[in-house]
């Protein structure tokens, strides 16, 4: 099999489960965002230190797929497969709370970067508000679970302590604005 299939010349995609939508539909850039933030998580793992939440981040790549497969299927096409249930969103909260007894108190605005790894996270987590957005775009126009929406909300924030922690763990400070 192709990986290239040419239906997609004119400037149109397929969506998961039937129709056609041109490739600059709110829809196609909700789910290209989630796409890129995914990849951009990929690169943040694969960046040394490479077992810094490994399972977390691994958790996280494919909840992305699920999110991606939702916005990617109008109406409930998907939704069994693809749905977030609320013990996800439970895990990044736990997630947060663990690292933030972890790194130093927050006493102001942070400036990405840091070890390579750390600006990776804040460059993910920069992509993650940006494809935040994007859904709330697509529910503007047409309704997106709720979940799908506090799951990146809180992703944005999980991404943000865990740049602060590989800094930390790495006796890096925080660099203040």
């Amino acid at each position: 099999m192709k990986i290239y299939t040419k239906t997609g010349d004119a400037g149109e995609t397929s969506l998961f489960g039937g129709g056609r939508v041109g490739k600059d539909a709110v829809r196609v850039t909700a789910y290209g965002d989630v796409d890129e933030l995914n990849a951009a998580i990929g690169l943040a793992m694969a960046t040394p230190p490479t077992d810094l939440e490994r399972d977390l981040l691994e958790s996280v790549q494919r909840d992305l797929f699920a999110v991606g497969g939702q916005l990617a299927s109008p109406g409930k096409a998907a939704a069994a497969k693809t749905s977030i249930p609320d013990d996800r969103i439970v895990a990044l909260e736990r997630a947060i709370d663990r690292i933030d007894e972890e790194v130093p108190a927050l006493r102001a605005f942070v400036l990405p970067g840091g070890t390579p790894k750390a600006a990776h996270l804040h460059l993910a987590r920069t992509i993650c508000r940006r494809a935040e957005r994007a859904v709330v775009a697509l529910h503007h126009v047409e309704a997106v679970p709720p979940e799908i929406l506090r799951y990146l909300n809180r992703l944005s924030d999980l991404l943000f302590m865990l740049a602060r922690l590989d800094n930390h763990r790495a006796g890096l400070s925080d660099h203040t604005w």
